[in-house]
């Protein structure tokens, strides 16, 4: 089961819960980021 749950805050691709697990992130400011974005950024912060 696929469910809609919104966008990715940079790259603005849809965002879904499958089968009960978000194929994406939330950080703690409740934003939400794909798995691609996320990975991104956890290298370039530092």
């Amino acid at each position: 089961m696929q469910e809609y749950v919104g966008t990715c805050e940079q790259c603005h691709r849809p965002i879904y819960c499958m089968d009960g697990f978000l194929d994406g992130v939330v950080t703690d400011e409740q934003t939400l980021y794909c798995n691609s974005c996320a990975e991104q950024d956890r290298y370039t912060d530092k």
